[in-house]
């Protein structure tokens, strides 16, 4: 797994209505992105072009989550899950993901991700390398909606613990 750093422990908010989009190629490897992923991600057009889209990932994130997205995605379905992601500089930014194979004649080409605000509500207030226990499911199955699938949140009862 990559390890992105530094890092810092500021929040970048994206605004209210703000899209990040991107697409890859088969292999996670970044064909185009729209100005505001430029905007919120700190990076260039350059050096975003042709790098891996996990340029972004946050050392927060559990490898689980993304190995998860990649067998929905491989299975030919989208996925949609709460994701932390890093910014050049360190900061942090959350979105809510969603991912989905590009088709031409039946056949997979590459992925495009569409990325939002999430509600506030959905965003943990401990880090996931701070919580114990496996990772969960970050996505929503076909056939759940968000009010049905709610996002699993550590519990108030226990104080998070570091683990390594």
């Amino acid at each position: 797994m990559r390890t992105n750093l530094p890092v810092t422990g500021i929040e970048y908010l994206l605004q209210d209505g703000q899209s990040i989009v991107s697409k890859t190629d088969t292999k996670g490897r970044i064909t185009y992105v729209n100005p505001a992923f430029i905007e919120v991600s700190g990076f260039t057009e350059p050096e975003l072009l042709g790098k891996a889209h996990n340029i972004v990932r946050h050392p927060d994130m559990p490898p689980a989550a993304f190995a998860d997205m990649w067998q929905t995605l491989q299975a030919g379905e989208p996925w949609t899950g709460l994701v932390k992601n890093r910014r050049k500089n360190g900061d942090f930014y959350w979105v809510t993901a969603n991912v989905v194979p590009i088709k031409e004649n039946g056949a997979t080409v590459g992925y495009m991700s569409v990325r939002t605000r999430p509600a506030r509500a959905d965003v943990p207030s401990v880090p996931a390398s701070c919580t114990p226990g496996p990772a969960v499911r970050l996505s929503v199955p076909p056939s759940a909606t968000a009010a049905t699938a709610p996002l699993p949140r550590p519990s108030e009862d226990e104080p998070p613990r570091l683990t390594s």
